[in-house]
C-alpha cells in the first residue's frame, strides 16, 4: 500500500502534502460525521386521529414558520404530517392529540397569544401548551432552554389561526 502523503520542497523546507484522493476522503468523513451529529431525528408520538383531523393537521403543520424562536427545524422519526420538532433540545409541536387531563376545568385558566387561546401545563423540562377552544388540538413542547416557554406560542400562532377553526374564545 502506498503512502499517504507526498513530500515537497519550498525554500528549502520540508512540506508534507496530503494526496488529493486522501484529502477528499477525509473531508467527506468530516462532513459526514458532522452532519449525522447534528440531524437525528426528535422521537416523537404520533397521535392516531380521526381521518378529518389528520387531513385538517397537514396543512398546519406545513404551514409552521421557517424557524421557532430562531431555532432551525429538524427532521421527527416517525416522519408524521401532524409532527414537526425546531432546534435543540428539540420544541416538539403535535396536531391531532387529544385533549390533556385537567383541560375540560381549565378554561378560565386560557391565555391568549396573538389571537390564540392556549393551555399550559408545567413539564419536567419545561411548558407544554395545548390549544383550547379550537376545532383541533395542537400540543407545543417547549423545553426550560428557551424560557420563557410562552414566546414559541408568537411564531406558531399565525399558522394555528389560519389552520384551526376557533370554536370559544377565551374568557
Amino acid at each position: 500500500m502506498g503512502r499517504s502523503t507526498a513530500r515537497v520542497r519550498t525554500h528549502g523546507r520540508a512540506l508534507a502534502v496530503a494526496r488529493p484522493g486522501f484529502a477528499l476522503t477525509v473531508g467527506c468523513i468530516f462532513l459526514a460525521v458532522l452532519t449525522a451529529c447534528g440531524s437525528d431525528p426528535v422521537p416523537i408520538a404520533v397521535p392516531e386521529p380521526a381521518p378529518e383531523v389528520t387531513d385538517a393537521c397537514t396543512p398546519l403543520v406545513k404551514a409552521l414558520p421557517p424557524k421557532i424562536l430562531d431555532a432551525e427545524p429538524r427532521d421527527t422519526d416517525p416522519p408524521s404530517p401532524l409532527t414537526a420538532a425546531y432546534g435543540d433540545p428539540p420544541i416538539e409541536i403535535t396536531c391531532g392529540v387529544s385533549p390533556p387531563a385537567g383541560m375540560a376545568e381549565a378554561q378560565s385558566q386560557c391565555f391568549e397569544v396573538n389571537g390564540v387561546g392556549w393551555y399550559a401545563k408545567e413539564a419536567g423540562n419545561g411548558v407544554i401548551f395545548t390549544t383550547i377552544g379550537r376545532k383541533l388540538y395542537v400540543e407545543i413542547a417547549v423545553p426550560k432552554t428557551y424560557s420563557p416557554e410562552a414566546n414559541a406560542l408568537t411564531d406558531v400562532s399565525d399558522a394555528v389561526k389560519t389552520h384551526n377553526t376557533l370554536i370559544t374564545p377565551c374568557t
